[in-house]
């Protein structure tokens, strides 16, 4: 099944990555979110994914396009028979992706984007998800959900972590500390979006045409819209603390998306 991977906002939470480079860049472990966003829905098989891009979107066509001559050793060869060639390569991590990478619009909404490029759409379901949230989300799982239900478009529920640590206290002594605990009591939105085709029915190329405010909740509104509760982790990289906690999660050999 093709996946959509939003990746065209402005990300102004940000700003100190997002000015240089367009928030699905920003690295963890050395690598963007998006290919970390990637590498979980290619661990279930699905490879054929479409990015529609906008604010400082070339960064991210570049990225791509020489993805296999900056993560793998390569031969140069110069003068009169120039030549490159790639050498072999131990390693488990080769991505066979297809990526279709599509200029929607630097201000375009997500509801806009999303239908400015269904026409590279093959099939009567796909996924959509945003470019900056991880998740050791089980996509096989997801798909039976929505396949079992029969309504239009299925999102993915979680519990986030909240941004303080919770103290657990007996009297004046803390017993227990933990950081980032998860809010379970209330589900947000974590993406992991998957969509009958006939949802982009409701949407238009207009950039002001947005994805939740009015798609979706005219969708609820008509019993079309069910959650699909995710009962593991998730993290969104919406700050720069969000960065830097991810990148600790990875450092530390904690990375919980890591299901690869």
């Amino acid at each position: 099944m093709q996946v959509i991977i939003l990746c065209g906002g402005l990300g102004t939470r940000l700003r100190e990555e997002t000015e240089y480079r367009p928030k699905p860049m920003v690295p963890i472990g050395g690598k963007p979110i998006l290919w970390h966003i990637m590498k979980i829905f290619a661990q279930y098989g699905h490879t054929d994914y479409i990015l529609p891009l906008g604010y400082k979107g070339n960064l991210i066509k570049e990225y791509f396009y020489h993805y296999h001559l900056m993560s793998q050793d390569v031969c140069i060869k110069l003068g009169n028979h120039h030549s490159v060639s790639f050498l072999p390569c131990d390693s488990n991590e080769t991505e066979n992706w297809s990526i279709t990478l599509v200029d929607t619009g630097e201000n375009t909404l997500k509801g806009g984007r999303l239908k400015r490029v269904e026409k590279y759409l093959i099939g009567d379901e796909v996924m959509v998800t945003y470019g900056d949230g991880v998740a050791d989300i089980n996509i096989n799982q997801l798909l039976a959900f929505h396949r079992s239900h029969g309504k239009m478009a299925t999102v993915t529920g979680v519990s986030p972590a909240s941004q303080f640590g919770e103290l657990h206290l007996k009297g004046n002594q803390v017993k227990h500390f933990r950081e980032k605990p998860s809010t379970s009591n209330h589900y947000v939105s974590g993406g992991f979006y998957v969509f009958n085709r006939a949802f982009f029915d409701n949407l238009t190329p207009d950039g002001a045409c947005d994805l939740e405010a009015g798609p979706l909740e005219e969708l609820a509104a008509a019993g079309e819209l069910m959650v699909y509760k995710h009962p593991g982790r998730w993290a969104c990289m919406d700050t720069i603390r969000d960065m830097e906690y991810l990148n600790r999660l990875w450092d530390t050999g904690e990375a919980f998306w890591k299901i690869w």
